[in-house]
């Protein structure tokens, strides 16, 4: 189980955030200060796209919920958490400053992240694993902006199902997890990811980038992809005895009560 303090948040070890796209109008950034006025943890790794420097180079938005999230980050680090700041493609603009701390927050490449069962995992974000991302710049500026649409697509048609008093449905998730070149896509990239975390002589690897959460031992170490506070709202948490789990706060949320969506102990 997870410690609870009295009336206070769930107290875990680690918290591990990806592609939450602050400054841009998918972000679902009250979910995540919701979830994090729940959780606390000794240890936070931002996994990436936490800022979308490329959607604020077109047009700048950034509303107060925005700044809420970085203030509420900012107050953790003060309040004595390690935070570690890993860039992604989206805030690339934050790679030229690694070993540099904001406010208690250290800017890395990746780390190697050593669970509380001895485990070793490789976060990092992934883009560079991303041959779209890599080697074809222009396609992938093209496929954000096509996302965009997808997402303001979505907030229509989830705003009148909420009119009808149905629960939310990611359209664009729904869509990209039926294309078969998208699910090709998806198991490429945890492929190369994995091997890469094989390289590197870990037992696993955390990242983000490709806004769908999962964890499993396809590959023969443990895979854990973050999710994103876009569409999925998911956030993974490792306990004090080692395990993971993936956390879904679309479901939680709703109940102002944890609820994993997946939980599994790290693989022997």
């Amino acid at each position: 189980m997870l410690e609870r303090a009295s009336k206070g948040p769930m107290r875990v070890r680690t918290l591990f955030l990806s592609d939450v796209h602050l400054g841009t109008k998918g972000c679902q950034a009250d979910k995540l200060l919701d979830f994090l006025r729940h959780y606390e943890a000794e240890t936070v790794y931002l996994v990436g796209d936490i800022v979308d420097g490329w959607q604020l180079k077109t047009g700048w938005y950034w509303p107060q919920a925005h700044n809420d999230v970085v203030q509420k980050l900012l107050r953790q680090a003060r309040k004595g958490a390690h935070l570690f700041y890993i860039p992604g493609n989206h805030d690339e603009f934050l790679r030229g400053y690694y070993g540099t701390h904001f406010g208690g927050i250290e800017v890395m490449e990746n780390a190697v992240h050593e669970g509380a069962d001895g485990r070793r995992y490789l976060v990092v974000h992934g883009d560079i694993f991303d041959l779209v991302v890599t080697q074809a710049r222009w396609l992938a500026l093209l496929g954000d902006k096509a996302y965009e649409l997808a997402l303001t697509a979505n907030r229509i048609f989830n705003g009148l199902r909420r009119v009808l008093g149905a629960p939310y449905w990611s359209l664009s998730k729904w869509a990209k997890l039926k294309v078969k070149n998208a699910v090709n896509y998806i198991g490429a990239f945890e492929k190369a990811l994995s091997t890469e975390a094989h390289r590197h002589g870990a037992d696993g690897v955390i990242c983000g980038h490709i806004h769908t959460a999962a964890m499993h031992d396809d590959f023969g170490l443990r895979y854990i992809n973050c999710g994103d506070w876009v569409e999925s709202c998911t956030a993974v948490a490792e306990r004090h005895d080692g395990t993971f789990e993936i956390i879904d706060w679309t479901r939680a949320g709703r109940d102002r009560a944890p609820a994993p969506a997946m939980a599994q102990q790290a693989a022997a």
